[in-house]
Formats: structure tokens, sequence, C-alpha cells
């Protein structure tokens, strides 16, 4: 199972990393560790207490994209960096996404716990994939995140 990352801190931590494997287009980099989990909103107390009463903390998770919903917590967790330089069209930003969770989907038994991030780090030629969303595109992307994949667990 593979969380997501969704901190900005977490992403800043990983990126400081060297990169694990490198293609032309993309990079990957690693850190083993989890992510930082939220700080809790203090509640607002004009005099020291809630005017409902005292409400219990509970030490299980609202949220469903830290644990997955699921009882088995993640031991991977995926972030992805597709900057807007690189790729213009919301569309190709769309499938490069997809084409990312895929390939590292494909792997996830190959690679080591931890935060992984996957960067796009150069454009697309514009002349060779004309459509944003194209299927050459996507078989491209895709053959390219395999391998990139295949280095990084190496």
């Amino acid at each position: 199972m593979i969380g997501r990352i969704v901190r900005s801190a977490d992403f800043e931590r990983v990126l400081r990393c060297p990169p694990k494997a490198r293609t032309a287009h993309f990079a990957v980099h690693h850190l083993r560790g989890v992510p930082t989990l939220p700080l809790r909103p203090q509640a607002k107390r004009e005099s020291g207490k809630l005017s409902t009463g005292e409400v219990p903390l509970s030490e299980s998770p609202v949220d469903d994209s830290i644990s997955g919903g699921l009882a088995v917590s993640p031991t991977r967790w995926l972030g992805m960096v597709i900057p807007k330089r690189h790729a213009r069209r919301s569309v190709t930003r769309t499938l490069l996404k997809r084409q990312i969770r895929a390939a590292v989907g494909g792997a996830e038994g190959l690679l080591a716990e931890g935060l992984w991030v996957v960067r796009l780090r150069s454009p697309f030629d514009r002349q060779s994939f004309p459509s944003a969303g194209s299927a050459a595109l996507a078989s491209a992307a895709g053959m390219e995140l395999a391998a990139l994949m295949q280095q990084a667990a190496a």
C-alpha cells in the first residue's frame, strides 16, 4: 500500500536528498522515514472552557488519507512534482501523474520503505507529442517511468 505525501515540509525533506535515479525527463528522490504528522489545531478558549463541555480527543485520525481507510498503515509514501513550466496543459500533468502512480504501483514490492518523490525534470517535446493527452505520450512516459523505477529499486 502506498500513501501520499501531502505536507510541503515532507516534500522539502525528500527533495534535499540527491536523486536516486534519473532519466531524460524524470528524477526520483528517496528518504527513509515517515511523513510528519500535522499539528492539531488548538481549540479557541476565551474563559478556559468550551461552552459545549470537554471534547474527548481521539487518537485515530479522522482523515482517511493518512491511513488510507484500512487497518494497515502504509510503509511507502509517494509525492509528485509536475511543474507547469514543463507541462503547460493540465491534461498533460494529469496524464503524467497517472503514469507515475501506475509505475510506482507496479514496482511497489521492489521499492524500499520510506518517502518517494518523482519529479518532472524537463518537458516532453511538443513537436513529437502535439496532443496533450495522446496515447503516444502516455506510452513514452510509461516506458520511461518503468525504467526509472527499475533503476531506483536497484
